[in-house]
């Protein structure tokens, strides 16, 4: 996904903003596959790409079989029943001028599932099944707290019976009670539904609670990816290794090696050639700068990593 970057009179395209640039990564039926990675690397972009909320410059997505990009609009609107999504702002994604009632049963009148008194009554349901009750129905968003709204925002997304749900940081917003009460209510669903998620976060906490596996993304591309267990015992790419050392431990008796990475993330409208970690990689060679790492698996268990110096300590 490159954003045009526009100027002068006519505001013709002067540039790009390389957001989402050569990812590529398959999730499997029935897991939770964690994206991780800093503000700004592209994570929500690649959400939002995959269910063709917003248009990607180049690429496939491939669900159950099907390339979505080569279908049409009504076309999409059917595959999309299938693919749903939680936004990361409980405040922002619910139209305030609608009622709990209207906002979770919309996909079911677009997709004709239900209507009158049918479409009550599956509402109804799903509200119960994420922790709301009936009194709620009728209630507008500006009436709940940041939990019930979220909640509210996951009733919308079972409503039509997806397989696929991109979950982007549901609990950033929250209180740390109430991101555990939705991260159990997630995967409880998930469970009882057998439900299949990417679950986008910064928290490396969150993301080691839900995952089944990793990616980690950096700049625009995937630096590792790997089980979750793998990943956290042992880190092949640089960043990767200082992300996990920046992980809190609630221990102040235990002390640990940190690595602080210096410099700034490099603008994506200008990424570093070759690797574009190694501005900031503190093992970073010649290569580095001049050849741009594949995406390679060492091991046979899946775990894979774009760098020329995989499994060095920094």
């Amino acid at each position: 996904m490159h954003f045009p970057i526009r100027g002068g009179v006519f505001g013709r395209a002067v540039g790009y903003v390389y957001a989402v640039d050569g990812v590529d990564f398959a999730v499997r039926a029935g897991e939770t596959m964690g994206l991780v990675g800093e503000s700004g690397c592209g994570k929500t972009t690649v959400g939002r790409c995959i269910l063709r909320l917003t248009e990607p410059t180049d690429g496939d997505v491939i669900f159950e079989g099907k390339n979505i990009m080569d279908l049409k609009p009504n076309e999409m609107t059917k595959a999309r029943a299938k693919m749903q999504i939680v936004f990361q702002d409980p405040y922002a994604s619910l139209n305030p001028r609608w009622t709990i009632k209207d906002i979770v049963g919309e996909s079911l009148l677009l997709n004709k599932i239900a209507s009158g008194e049918t479409l009550r009554r599956k509402v109804l349901d799903l509200l119960t099944l994420v922790g709301l009750s009936e009194d709620h129905m009728n209630r507008f968003p500006h009436e709940f707290s940041g939990g019930q709204r979220q909640r509210i925002g996951v009733a919308r997304a079972l409503a039509s019976t997806p397989d696929f749900i991109v979950l982007d940081e549901p609990t950033s917003s929250l209180d740390v009670s109430v991101q555990a009460q939705t991260l159990n209510l997630l995967k409880t669903l998930q469970a009882n539904l057998k439900l299949t998620y990417l679950f986008i976060s910064h928290n490396l906490s969150v993301i080691k609670h839900v995952s089944d596996r990793i990616a980690v993304m950096y700049l625009g591309k995937i630096a590792e990816v790997g089980p979750r267990d793998e990943l956290f015992k042992k880190q092949l790419h640089p960043y990767t290794q200082a992300l996990f050392m920046a992980i809190p431990i609630p221990d102040p008796t235990y002390h640990r090696r940190r690595v602080v990475l210096k410099g700034d993330v490099p603008s994506p409208a200008n990424p570093p050639t070759g690797c574009r970690f190694h501005p900031r990689c503190p093992i970073a060679i010649e290569k580095c700068s001049k050849e741009e790492p594949e995406l390679i698996e060492y091991g046979s268990s899946g775990h894979m990593a774009a760098c020329h110096l995989a499994g060095q300590q920094i």
